[in-house]
C-alpha cells in the first residue's frame, strides 16, 4: 500500500496475534530437538486456530460475507480487488510457521514406533495446512519446503501434484493409526495423545475422520485436474460432528478464541474490528432477499432482520455502522466484560475455533455422491444433514449446549422455502441444480465460520450464482477492477518476501484478475 490506513492497521493487527506465546510454537527444526513432541502439538493445534482465523477475514472480505462499515476509509485494494503484495500477505508466513510445527513433530516421531499417534496427526494437519496454501495461491513450496537452514530456497512444486500427495499422506497416516492400534491392542507401549489433543481429546477414530474428509474434500476439488494414487477412504467414515479446537480459551490476555477478539471483544472488554459489517447479499439469504431463514438469521445477526448491511466499496453516506461487539454477535449484551455466551459465529471468548464443521463435511459427501465420487449415503439425506449440521453449530453455545431446536428449525426451513431447490433439494431435477444447490448451503453455513471455504467454492463452481450489480444480485464491489465477468478476483499474490529471497522460483506474471488457482473456473 502506498499510505497506511486504519483498516490496514487492523487487518495486520489481526493476522500478527500469531505471535501469541500462549497460542503458538515457533519451532527452528535445525535446533528445538529437545522439545516434546507432546508439548509442540497441543501449541501448534492452537496456531492452526490463528491461522484459520486470518483464512476467515480473508474470506469473509472476497466471498461476499462482509462489506466496509460506515465510518472508515482507506479500504483500497480490499474494495479494488488490484491485490498487491501486502494484501492478505499474513497468510503465507503464519501458515508455514504453524507447518514448522507440525514438521517437527513429524521429523522428531517418524519412525518411533511408540510415538505413531503423534506422528499420524501431524501429518493430517500437515495436509490441512498445505491446502490452505494451494488453494490460495497455486504453485507453493512442498516437496523442499521446511527443510529450515537446509534449504532456504526450495521450489514451487505443482499445485495438482501437492493435491495428490497431500492424499496420499492423508492415507499413510490412518494407516499408522490403524497399525498403532492394533499393536496397542496387542500389547505394545503406544504414547496416547492425552492432553497435547486439544481438538479431539484423543479420540482417534475423529482423527481418522478428520483425515478422510481432508481427502474428500481435495477429491471433490480436485478430480479432473489431479491425479490421486487411491480415491479410497477409511472404513471409518467422514466427520459427522464439529471439529472444533480448544486449548482453553478465556477472557484473559491472549487466550481468547481468536474470532471473538477479531470481531467481537478484546480482553479487556474493548470494542474489536467495527471496519466491517454484513453485505446486502449475504443478508439475502436469511431476511427472504433470495431466501427466508429466521432461526439461523436470528443466531448469527444481531437486530435481525434489521441487520445493518452495505455493498462492498460503497462508502457514500448511509452506510450503517458497526455496533460496539459488531453485527455477528447477535445478543443485546454489548458489555464487552460480560458479553458472550451467545449462539452464531463469534458465541463467546471460551468458543471452540471451528477447524472443518459436520455441516461442510455433509456438503462434501452429497457432491461426491451426485459426482460419483463416494457410493456411500443420498445425496439428499447428506444434503440436509448438512442444513440441519449448521443450525446445530449456531444454535450451539460455547460449552456445547443448544440454544434452540436445529432439528425442528432445519424443517422449518425447508417449509418456508417451498418451492426453491436450494432448499429442497428434490426440487433439483438436473445435476448442475443439485450442485447449485450443495454449493448455495455450503456458502451459507461457512458465513463467517470458515469463510475462506465458501470464497474456494464460489471459484471452483461459480456457486452461489451472482448477476448484475445490485447489492442484492452479487457481492462485487461497485469499485471493482477486475475485468472478468463476475468483476471478482481470482486469487491473492504471492508476498513480497518470496520476490527477495526466492527470487529464482516464485512465480512471475501472477494476476489478482487473470492467473487461477487450478482447480477454479
Amino acid at each position: 500500500m502506498k499510505k497506511i490506513h486504519i483498516i490496514g492497521f487492523l487487518i495486520l493487527t489481526m493476522m500478527g496475534t500469531s505471535c501469541s506465546d500462549y497460542l503458538d510454537v515457533n519451532t527452528n527444526t535445525n535446533q528445538a530437538t529437545s522439545v516434546s513432541p507432546e508439548l509442540v502439538m497441543p501449541q501448534a493445534i492452537a496456531a492452526t486456530a490463528l491461522v484459520l482465523n486470518g483464512y476467515n477475514t480473508y474470506g469473509m472480505q472476497t466471498a461476499g460475507y462482509a462489506a466496509n462499515a460506515g465510518g472508515y476509509g482507506g479500504f483500497n485494494e480490499t474494495v479494488t480487488y488490484n491485490y498487491n503484495s501486502s494484501n492478505y500477505s499474513g497468510l503465507w508466513p503464519t501458515t508455514y510457521d504453524n507447518l514448522e510445527d507440525f514438521q517437527y513433530i513429524i521429523d522428531q516421531t517418524e519412525g518411533d514406533e511408540n510415538y505413531s499417534y503423534f506422528n499420524a496427526t501431524a501429518k493430517i494437519m500437515k495436509a490441512h495446512g498445505f491446502q490452505l496454501l494451494v488453494d490460495a495461491y497455486n504453485s507453493v513450496p512442498y516437496s523442499e519446503a521446511l527443510k529450515g537452514a537446509n534449504l532456504l530456497t526450495p521450489k514451487y512444486d505443482d499445485p495438482s501434484a501437492v493435491y495428490a500427495d497431500l492424499a496420499s499422506q492423508l492415507d499413510i497416516a490412518i494407516a499408522t493409526i490403524n497399525s498403532a492400534v492394533a499393536k496397542d491392542e496387542a500389547g505394545a507401549t503406544i504414547k496416547e495423545l492425552g492432553s497435547a489433543d486439544i481438538l479431539f481429546a484423543g479420540d482417534l477414530d475423529k482423527w481418522k475422520q478428520l483425515a478422510n474428509t481432508i481427502k474428500l474434500r481435495l477429491i471433490v476439488r480436485a478430480t479432473g485436474k489431479a491425479t490421486f494414487a487411491s480415491t479410497a477412504f477409511d472404513a471409518v467414515g467422514f466427520l459427522d460432528s464439529d471439529a472444533l479446537i480448544n486449548p482453553g480459551y478465556t477472557r484473559d490476555v491472549a487466550r481468547q478464541n481468536p474470532k471473538w477478539e477479531s470481531w467481537g471483544f478484546g480482553y479487556t472488554g474493548s470494542a474489536a474490528n467495527k471496519a466491517w459489517i454484513p453485505t446486502t447479499y449475504v443478508l439475502g439469504f436469511y431476511n427472504g432477499g433470495k431466501l427466508k431463514d429466521e432461526g439461523r438469521g436470528a443466531a448469527t445477526f444481531y437486530q435481525f432482520p434489521s441487520t445493518g448491511s452495505n455493498q462492498l466499496g460503497y462508502e457514500n453516506t448511509g452506510v450503517p455502522s458497526s455496533p460496539t461487539g459488531g453485527f455477528w454477535y447477535p445478543s443485546a449484551n454489548r458489555t464487552g466484560t460480560t458479553a458472550g455466551d451467545a449462539t452464531g459465529v463469534l458465541k463467546g471468548a471460551d468458543a471452540g475455533y471451528p477447524l472443518i464443521t459436520a455441516a461442510e463435511s455433509y456438503f462434501l459427501q452429497s457432491e461426491a455422491v451426485v459426482r460419483g465420487l463416494i457410493t456411500t449415503g443420498v445425496a439428499k439425506t447428506l444434503f440436509e444433514s448438512g442444513i440441519t449440521a449448521s443450525f446445530d453449530y449456531l444454535y450451539q453455545l460455547p460449552d456445547g449446549t443448544l440454544d434452540g431446536d436445529p432439528v425442528a428449525d432445519s424443517k422449518k426451513y425447508l417449509t418456508e422455502n417451498p418451492t426453491s431447490y436450494l432448499v429442497n433439494f428434490a426440487l433439483a431435477t438436473t445435476e448442475a441444480q443439485k450442485i447449485e444447490a450443495i454449493i448455495t448451503q455450503k456458502y451459507i453455513a461457512m458465513n463467517m465460520v470458515d469463510s475462506q471455504e465458501g470464497w474456494n467454492e464460489y471459484r471452483r463452481t461459480g456457486y452461489p450464482s451472482v448477476s448484475g450489480t445490485t447489492a442484492r444480485g452479487t457481492f462485487a464491489s461497485i469499485v471493482s477492477q477486475s475485468p472478468r465477468a463476475d468483476r471478482l478476483p481470482t486469487r491473492v499474490l504471492y508476498p513480497s518476501s518470496e520476490a527477495s529471497y526466492n527470487a529464482a522460483n516464485a512465480p512471475g506474471g501472477i494476476s489478482s484478475f487473470t492467473s487461477l488457482i487450478f482447480w477454479a473456473k
